[in-house]
């Protein structure tokens, strides 16, 4: 594969902060170090410093991808481990997945896609490119010996790996604010901040239960949300924002973690903040006097009807803040 010595532009990072709620009972599980006869089947994630339960940023990310994927109606053409299916652009340049023999779907390349260019994908391995592209990218020479095919009246070849593209997302895991820790500690469950949740399945023909045992972190702990979008391209900073702003929206009228359609892991965003530091401004941190920051902040956002209402006015904030073409 030809190697690329041109480095990815970086203009700048804009970080949104947010505190995020529980609003109701919360289960994101973490492995458990033993099984007590009676303890918990499902125990939630917690640092291992301070033992108190937190939501991992992978989680978060992963929600925020999938809900993505559906509302950009992107095709399922990667699979995963346990039968699973997700989206992945194969290449940086558009082609197509060969899903079963003969059978095939268009992926966007990650340059372009909209899904990749937040999350990041990995290159695919034997999918299908236009000869043409394949020329254009300097893939043609050591693929020229595999098969071609028409697909979609286009001439294809077969490439055997496609290249990777970082995510420009960055999704923190959210900690407890220390009011929320404070209360918690106070909560009297048997269980260190946390709270049980009993629950039992019927057998439909015999009867039979089936008793088992969840942690949960309470409704109404809060946590502090914090994302960081690393700016490459200035025109598609203001569509990955958005995008962004859209799945949280679409978060909070679905759940995060796990038994979603039993009630559990409504949450809530609220008192965003953007901030955005330019490459001058890191090059200055050395320099600026302290206390005093570099930051830009944009005023306080307090709900995301109100990111979504309002988004013309971020847009510009950004457009104002980046450097030009």
């Amino acid at each position: 594969m030809p190697v690329s010595y041109a480095q990815k532009p970086l203009l700048g990072k804009l970080t949104l902060t947010s505190q995020l709620s529980a609003e109701t009972g919360l289960h994101i599980g973490g492995g458990g170090e033993n099984l007590d006869i009676g303890g918990l089947d499902k125990p939630v994630i917690r640092d291992p410093l301070t033992k108190y339960p937190y939501l991992p940023g992978s989680s978060i990310k992963g929600k925020l991808r999938s809900t993505l994927e559906r509302l950009l109606n992107k095709p399922l053409n990667r699979t995963g481990g346990s039968g699973t299916w997700r989206y992945e652009s194969d290449d940086l340049k558009d082609g197509f997945t060969e899903v079963e023999a003969g059978r095939f779907i268009a992926y966007e390349g990650a340059n372009t896609c909209q899904i990749s260019r937040l999350f990041g994908s990995t290159g695919g391995s034997k999918f299908w490119m236009p000869i043409e592209t394949a020329r254009e990218e300097g893939l043609y020479e050591e693929n020229k010996n595999n098969p071609t095919s028409t697909i979609q009246n286009q001439n294809c070849i077969r490439i055997n790996r496609g290249r990777n593209a970082p995510a420009r997302l960055i999704i923190r895991d959210c900690h407890l604010v220390p009011e929320s820790a404070e209360k918690l500690k106070q909560v009297d469950t048997g269980l260190y901040m946390t709270e049980w949740k009993f629950e039992n399945g019927i057998d439909r023909v015999t009867a039979a239960a089936n008793p088992r045992q969840l942690e949960r972190v309470p409704a109404g702990s809060k946590f502090q949300f914090e994302l960081v979008y690393t700016v490459e391209n200035k025109d598609q900073a203001i569509e990955d924002l958005q995008n962004i702003a859209i799945a949280l929206a679409i978060l909070e009228d679905d759940a995060l973690g796990g038994h979603g359609s039993r009630g559990y892991g409504k949450v809530r965003f609220q008192n965003f903040q953007f901030s955005y530091r330019s490459l001058a401004q890191y090059r200055q941190i050395t320099s600026t006097p302290p206390g005093t920051s570099g930051l830009q902040p944009l005023e306080t956002i307090p709900n995301t009807q109100a990111l979504l209402d309002n988004f013309g006015n971020l847009s510009e904030y950004v457009n104002r803040l980046l450097p030009g073409d």
